[in-house]
């Protein structure tokens, strides 16, 4: 049997038999990224902060996914036009998990909001805007385009990233428009897009298996991109060997 993964769920008015009602949600494509490579997803719903450390008790690994931003006061800005999908509940209960997860240094995949809310959890900021502040018009591409490496990323060639997809130079997506500004104690950046954005970060622990990145393996893996592939099955990998005792 493999490994239990976490996936963190997205809230979103859905239609049911009762009208339309909220529900926390996933697509599919986090859920084939993780049993493509050999998990078992298991979807996460918040639950109050002193029960997460009860549910990591049962699963192997983490994946924090995309969604809506961050709330800026969690990170000591302010909102702006440009901010979209706050939910102070899905923040409260993500920014537990993170923090949990680093001190049992759990193995965790992050996805684009994913990256950002483990760097605030952690201590770190985002860029509120990367269109307003860079000029970076680039970033956010939604519709088929999910599905194409449209951008190219520039890898540390000393990193772990660069050994586990085997280059320095990547094709990834981009679904974003916020980033991380200053990258929290404990983490440290990996990877680049050309306007300097930071799009990767790994661990100054190594002991702890962390993969963070900017963009969307979970999508590119849907049409059989081979580094999406790797990222999913080292993360998968990493937590059927975590073997993490009960603290």
């Amino acid at each position: 049997m493999g490994p239990l993964i976490g996936i963190t769920t997205r809230p979103r008015l859905v239609h049911a038999s009762g009208g339309d009602m909220w529900a926390d949600t996933l697509n599919h494509t986090y859920r084939n990224g993780v049993t493509r490579a050999g998990g078992i997803p298991v979807l996460l719903a918040p639950v109050a902060d002193d029960a997460v450390p009860n549910l990591l008790d049962r699963i192997d690994g983490l994946l924090l996914t995309g969604g809506g931003d961050v709330d800026p006061a969690l990170y000591g800005s302010r909102p702006t036009k440009e901010m979209y999908g706050i939910d102070p509940g899905r923040d409260r209960f993500e920014m537990a998990l993170a923090r949990e997860a680093f001190r049992r240094k759990m193995p965790v995949l992050a996805v684009c909001r994913g990256i950002q809310i483990l760097n605030v959890a952690l201590g770190g900021s985002l860029i509120e805007d990367i269109p307003s502040e860079i000029g970076s018009d680039y970033h956010a591409r939604i519709g088929d385009e999910v599905f194409v490496a449209h951008q190219q990323v520039q890898i540390d060639e000393r990193c772990g990233l660069a050994a586990l997809v085997g280059a320095t130079d990547l094709a990834v997506n981009s679904i974003h428009h916020q980033a991380l500004r200053r990258v929290a104690d404990g983490l440290h950046p990996v990877a680049w897009a050309e306007d300097g954005v930071i799009e990767a970060i790994e661990s100054d622990d190594p002991d702890w298996p962390l993969i963070g990145v900017q963009w969307h393996p979970e999508y590119l893996g849907e049409v059989d991109d081979d580094p999406s592939h790797k990222l999913f099955a080292a993360f998968v990998d990493s937590a059927a060997a975590a073997h993490l005792p009960t603290p």
